[in-house]
């Protein structure tokens, strides 16, 4: 028992190594922290209900976000309605009815070269394509298009990865007494998956609230209220980083904040619902 792997006294080079491994986590968590306590403290003391139903005029004498917080709403529902369908659509494909291992590989590569650009390329490739080449100009609709190909990835890798991970067992079992293909899909696979699928959605929602550059090229900085439901689609329409970027240009520090604080909570919520649904949601677990 001498050479027993219980006896074996633990190196120099491994307590090293878990002290870095601890460092690095701490880091982490205490980078979060910093951010979050931050901007808590700097934008608990000027946030104020008012902020959030009324518009900024100078006529009124009122600073409100209620337009850009319309805007985010408008950005998120429409990018979805483009983005959902094809995303989750082109998944199902790849992983249920592509023969081509090459044809699936390549798909899947260019979707994570996708994922990988920066998000102004995007947002001067929306301008040039959706804004002047098809005459959108800067409005609501141009920025959803765009950032529709920038969520493209989140969406469809996310469905596949839930996908892949339903048992072969229920394909067969589901084909073995005789339902179609798209039934056994339909009725079994996709409610199996639902939890992966709502996890990328809620992550591709994350993203479109947070993002700022694309948008700047595309959707414009307008903060006004709607004249109508779909007519503010081709409108230029500001969101909330958006405004939060021009606040901070004019040095406004405490608006800033207060969408700052906003934003942060937003994002905490959809991580956290994210993570609440693929457990509640998770059909292939054992209670």
């Amino acid at each position: 028992m001498e050479n027993s792997i219980f006896d074996k006294k633990s190196r120099l080079s491994d307590k090293i190594l878990s002290f870095l491994i601890q460092l690095s986590t701490f880091i982490s968590v205490g980078l979060l922290v910093v951010i979050i306590g931050y901007i808590l403290i700097r934008g608990i003391p000027s946030f104020d209900f008012g902020y959030l139903v009324n518009t900024t005029s100078i006529l009124k004498n009122t600073v409100g976000i209620l337009p850009n917080i319309i805007n985010t709403v408008y950005m998120i529902v429409v990018t979805l309605i483009i983005a959902g369908p094809i995303s989750i659509g082109g998944a199902i494909y790849l992983n249920e009815y592509a023969k081509n291992k090459k044809f699936v590989e390549v798909i899947s590569f260019t979707t994570e070269v996708l994922a990988g650009i920066p998000s102004i390329i995007y947002g001067l490739f929306g301008m040039l394509f959706f804004g002047n080449f098809l005459e959108l100009g800067y409005s609501i609709l141009t920025g959803a298009l765009t950032l529709a190909i920038m969520i493209l990835p989140i969406i469809s890798r996310n469905t596949q990865v839930a996908l892949q991970a339903v048992p072969k067992s229920y394909r067969e079992a589901a084909l073995g007494i005789g339902a179609t293909k798209w039934y056994m899909i339909r009725t079994v696979l996709l409610p199996s998956a639902i939890p992966g699928i709502l996890t990328g959605i809620i992550l591709a929602m994350g993203r479109i609230v947070a993002e700022s550059a694309a948008l700047l090229f595309t959707a414009g900085s307008l903060s006004m209220l709607p004249r109508g439901l779909f007519e503010h689609l081709f409108s230029s329409g500001g969101t909330l980083t958006i405004q939060l970027y021009l606040e901070m240009a004019k040095a406004n520090y405490e608006v800033a904040f207060v969408i700052a604080l906003i934003l942060i909570v937003v994002v905490l919520v959809l991580n956290f619902l994210a993570k609440w649904i693929s457990k509640r949601f998770d059909v292939n677990k054992i209670d």
